[in-house]
C-alpha cells in the first residue's frame, strides 16, 4: 500500500463527510476574515491545500492549490491544482509569481525543524518580492499534549519558533496572533456561520479559546 493511500485512509477516518461539511461552513467565515490580507487582484497559492477549505472561500484573480495527494476533484474549476510534495514546490509552480501564499495545519507534519525552514524557503522562492505569507499553525504552548494525538504530527511549534523559521526563510513578520483559532474544528469553535463570524470579531474570545497561531509576513 502506498504512503498516499495510507494518508487517504487516515484523513478519511479523521474527517468524515459530516466533519467536511462543518469545516466548509467554518472556512466560509475564516476565508472572509483573512481576505483583508488578500487583494482581489492577487495570485494566491494554497500549499498543502487538502480539500481546498481556504482557497475555495477567498476571492483572488488567480487561485492555485498544491497537495501531495490528488485532490483536484474537490477544488472546483476556478482553482488551478498542481500535485506535488510541498518540499518540491519550486520545481512545480512558477518562481516569483504569487502575491500571497497560505499554509494551514501543515508544518507540524514535516519531518524536522530543518524541513519547516526548507518548506518556507520553497514558498519564498515562488512568491514575489514583498509577497505575503499567511500561516495558521497549532501552537504546542496552548495545545499541550493533545498536539500529539494525531499520528502524523512530528514537529512542535510555538509562535516564537514559527517566527524564527519565517525569518530564516526570508520573511519579515508584520502581524502575529499567538492565540487565534481553537485547535480543531472538533473543538469548541462555534459551528454556525453566525457564531463563527461573531467569534472572529471578538479578540477577547481568542485569548480563551485560541490554540492556533496566525502569522502574516512579507518576503524580504
Amino acid at each position: 500500500m502506498t504512503a498516499d493511500t495510507e494518508l487517504d485512509r487516515i484523513y478519511d477516518h479523521r474527517f468524515g463527510e459530516v466533519e467536511a461539511a462543518t469545516k466548509d461552513r467554518i472556512w466560509t467565515e475564516i476565508g472572509a476574515f483573512l481576505q483583508r490580507w488578500i487583494p482581489a487582484d492577487a495570485s494566491v497559492l494554497d500549499v498543502a491545500c487538502d480539500l481546498g477549505y481556504f482557497i475555495r472561500h477567498i476571492t483572488a484573480a488567480e487561485r492555485w492549490g498544491t497537495d501531495v495527494r490528488d485532490v483536484s476533484s474537490s477544488l472546483g474549476p476556478g482553482v488551478h491544482f498542481v500535485q506535488t510534495d510541498g518540499l518540491e514546490l519550486s520545481k512545480a509552480v512558477p518562481h516569483d509569481h504569487f502575491d500571497v501564499a497560505f499554509v494551514s495545519n501543515y508544518l507540524e507534519h514535516l519531518h524536522s525543524p530543518d524541513a519547516v525552514i526548507a518548506q518556507l524557503k520553497e514558498i519564498r522562492t515562488v512568491t514575489k518580492r514583498g509577497g505575503r505569507l499567511i500561516v495558521l499553525q497549532p501552537n504546542i504552548r496552548y495545545v499541550g499534549a493533545a498536539y500529539w494525538d494525531f499520528i502524523d504530527h512530528r514537529v512542535a511549534l510555538t509562535e516564537h519558533s514559527l517566527v524564527e523559521a519565517a525569518n530564516a526563510a526570508g520573511f519579515e513578520v508584520e502581524h502575529l496572533v499567538p492565540r487565534f483559532l481553537p485547535y480543531t474544528t472538533k473543538s469548541r469553535l462555534p459551528q454556525s456561520a453566525f457564531l463563527v463570524r461573531s467569534y472572529l470579531r471578538l479578540p477577547l474570545a481568542w485569548r480563551v479559546m485560541g490554540k492556533q497561531t496566525l502569522l502574516v509576513a512579507r518576503g524580504t
